[in-house]
């Protein structure tokens, strides 16, 4: 099961497996990822990025901002961490693009 154990209440972090403290950093990413949904990117309970991809363009979107906010990381307000979660919270939506483009499934498989 990688590094998540099955239990009576659901799948639980291994910790023993973890060296990057990545349980930590996801718990604080579905932190950044939830207050977004309360700033001015949700306006009326919908944000701009779900009709960019309900237009068919959301690959592109979503990496083009990626990209963005990697290459901003250090720059623009210098070395912060919420460039990187940016980086990451459109990597999620990228995987939720793909899945709905793909079905889930890789394009070579």
């Amino acid at each position: 099961m990688g590094l998540f154990k099955k239990r009576d209440d659901g799948f639980l972090p291994d910790k023993s497996k973890y060296k990057y403290n990545e349980d930590m950093i996801i718990a604080e990413l579905i932190g950044y990822v939830n207050k977004t949904y309360d700033e001015h990117y949700s306006l009326n309970k919908f944000q701009a990025t779900e009709f960019i991809i309900d237009s068919g363009h959301g690959e592109g979107f979503c990496m083009g901002n990626i990209m963005k906010y990697a290459q901003r990381y250090g720059k623009k307000d210098g070395k912060n961490r919420k460039d990187l979660f940016k980086v990451l919270h459109y990597a999620i939506m990228a995987v939720h693009n793909h899945d709905l483009t793909l079905g889930g499934k890789d394009e070579n498989k």
